[in-house]
């Protein structure tokens, strides 16, 4: 009789699997070797204010880590906003989360993406997004685009695998302070706060 792996052991390994082909098959759409660890997931997810009356918008949700770190911190389905370009992780973001708002679209042009939600401010903004893939031009311009949909003072979150800020300061009407390393991460990862300039 074969042995049967334990339920969450069969999870992440699946979680691994998607992961994996669609690093295969939409290359530019993964900026890492391995899927956001927990422990990043939730430093993450920690910036959102679950007393909000505001949703909080996850751009790049890929497999979903951040999005159940977000859940667990208590922001409601129905207040979560996800933008994933992947057909394959939407599928299976979907049969996770059925009670998110999920968008199947392209970050970068966000307020198409959004549709009927684009005049929508948020609470936060958290990005899983490789930005590094893109040009600086169309990462300036996605940051702006964010913090336009932000309250002052509300924070948009990118993590990077770099020694520096994925945008760097001094390029617009926006600050950028290091909220943190995480070295559980593989490979380790910082994660840096924007927000509008005061």
């Amino acid at each position: 009789m074969p042995h049967r792996l334990p339920q969450h052991v069969a999870k992440h390994l699946n979680r691994n699997l998607r992961f994996f082909r669609g690093l295969v098959t939409e290359p530019k759409t993964v900026g890492a070797i391995v899927p956001t660890s927990v422990f990043m997931a939730r430093r993450m997810a920690s910036v959102a204010n679950p007393a909000s009356s505001l949703p909080v918008l996850e751009l790049g949700p890929g497999t979903g880590v951040v999005t159940r770190a977000l859940m667990r911190r208590g922001i409601a389905p129905d207040k979560l906003v996800s933008v994933e370009y992947s057909k394959q992780f939407c599928r299976h973001l979907r049969r996770e989360f059925p009670g998110i708002r999920l968008i199947q679209g392209d970050a970068f042009a966000l307020g198409e993406a959004l549709g009927d939600l684009a005049p929508s401010h948020f609470d936060c903004v958290i990005s899983g997004l490789p930005l590094l893939n893109f040009s600086l031009e169309q990462r300036l311009s996605l940051l702006e685009d964010v913090l336009g949909r932000l309250p002052k003072g509300r924070p948009f979150l990118q993590f990077s695998y770099g020694p520096v800020a994925p945008i760097p300061l001094g390029r617009g009407h926006y600050s950028v302070e290091r909220f943190g390393w995480e070295i559980r991460n593989i490979p380790p990862a910082q994660m840096w706060l924007y927000r509008r300039a005061d």
